[in-house]
């Protein structure tokens, strides 16, 4: 009798919800007209049988998703409410970056130390180097193509306001990127968030380690190894509060911008995203296929972190639990705790696909034509800029403005894109987590290490 309720409870949530979004969007384009009182009714139904299905689901998953649509809805319904529910969010990000960097010095000084395999370092850090130029850049191409297809710049009108709202970050050089990848002082780069610092220490922390004497190095490596099961329980206690964080995320999101700012702009999000989900179709996706690893259960590994990526639209908040669910995959620790960090600096997938459509956008609001040459001009440009921002707050818009001065393209634009920038970076960073996370099966199979047998059996059961 349960498993029967249960099976119509899963007919009724798919059902009433996909009429929702029918009606929905049907209503927002003023094709059908529905009393107002009805269809809040009607959706707060469809949220009340999504939250039983949370409820009866053992995933983490299904609770995240399902966090989206109510706090979607109550955004919408309570926007003064949810304009002060942000803090929610933010308390979750801040116990999540309490974990970065023992996480990765943890997992990596062990991986390194405790396989003594040096030669590995040297090998990931080649090929990695290479997979990330390599899948990046068929991003900026993809976005360039997208956005000349659509035209989603062409026949907008320009904000009255004709500033551009201040940011302190400097667009740095490939030198200063260089010489930021080296820490000065290890605390101060775990203070400032700088991942790619820590990782930097961690290798040559555990390069010393494998170098000395066992006497040295079996409690270092009893230590990190302690230290990264007990990060990783950590990180599972986070995960729990993981549902209210997304709910209070996406209501401030919806509270805070309304829905009116999709009707002017949905053209421009709608390439986004269309080519997003292209470039995982084309190019990420069919890698998978290709290197025969499981493709559903690789899809149920990406489907934590990636939730947590679009629901936050913040990279570190998921990388604690891509780390642990690409590991559980069956990828070794020690190309995890290497591939994922160093990914978040120089394989920015989302953010190279959003940053040549942008760019292009705002040529096409201003009435510039771009030849094909000028155009990929400034795609070599951005594969070179883009990697030099790591660690900077709010890189994409510094370097978008960045080539915009470059080109000589005006920076008014812009304005038009801050409006639904939100909207835009819970897209760019969910696909830039799951190149990160596609990257460490890839240079596991270039390795032959990666576990067949884990990828079969992974379950994000909790």
């Amino acid at each position: 009798m349960l498993k029967k309720t249960g099976h119509l409870l899963n007919i009724g949530c798919i059902l009433i919800t996909s009429i929702t979004i029918l009606l929905f969007a049907l209503s927002s384009f003023k094709f059908i007209l529905i009393i107002p009182g009805f269809f809040t009714l009607f959706r707060i139904f469809n949220v009340i049988l999504l939250m039983l299905f949370a409820l009866r689901s053992r995933s983490l998953t299904v609770w995240i998703l399902i966090s989206i649509v109510v706090g979607g809805e109550f955004g919408f319904d309570f926007p003064e409410v949810a304009k002060n529910l942000q803090f929610l969010s933010d308390i979750f990000l801040r116990l999540i970056k309490t974990i970065i960097a023992p996480l990765i010095f943890a997992t990596l000084v062990n991986g390194i130390a405790g396989h003594n395999d040096l030669k590995l370092i040297g090998r990931l850090g080649w090929k990695s180097i290479l997979y990330f130029e390599v899948v990046s850049t068929i991003a900026l191409f993809i976005g360039l193509i997208a956005i000349n297809i659509s035209k989603a710049g062409e026949g907008l009108i320009l904000p009255s306001i004709s500033n551009i709202p201040e940011t302190t970050a400097k667009l740095h050089s490939w030198s200063d990127f260089l010489l930021n990848m080296f820490p000065e002082n290890i605390i101060k780069s775990i203070f400032e968030g700088n991942i790619l610092q820590v990782v930097v220490f961690s290798i040559i922390f555990g390069i010393a380690v494998a170098k000395s004497g066992d006497r040295f190095r079996a409690p270092m490596l009893r230590f990190t190894g302690s230290l990264a099961e007990v990060m990783f329980k950590f990180t599972k206690i986070i995960m729990y509060y993981a549902p209210l964080a997304v709910f209070a995320a996406i209501a401030f999101t919806i509270g805070h911008l309304g829905l009116d700012v999709l009707s002017t702009l949905l053209k421009l999000l709608a390439t986004l995203y269309l080519a997003l989900l292209a470039f995982l179709l084309l190019v990420i996706f069919p890698m998978v296929i290709i290197l025969k690893i499981p493709f559903k259960k690789y899809l149920l590994a990406l489907s934590e972190p990636a939730s947590i990526a679009f629901a936050t639209a913040n990279s570190e908040s998921a990388l604690p639990v891509a780390l642990e669910s690409m590991e559980r995959f069956g990828v070794p620790r020690e190309i995890v705790a290497f591939v994922i960090p160093a990914g978040y600096s120089f394989n920015l997938d989302g953010t190279s696909l959003y940053l040549s459509l942008a760019s292009v956008f705002v040529a096409q609001v201003a009435g510039i034509h771009l030849s094909l040459g000028q155009q990929l001009a400034m795609c070599f440009v951005l594969i070179l800029t883009s990697k030099g921002v790591a660690g900077v707050s709010r890189a994409a818009l510094v370097v978008l403005l960045g080539t915009l001065s470059s080109f000589g393209l005006p920076a008014t634009p812009v304005f038009l894109i801050l409006g639904i920038d939100v909207l835009m970076d819970m897209a760019r960073t969910t696909v830039n987590v799951i190149g990160n996370c596609t990257a460490t099966v890839v240079m596991a199979k270039w390795e032959h290490s990666f576990d067949n047998q884990k990828a079969e059996n992974f379950s994000n059961k909790i």
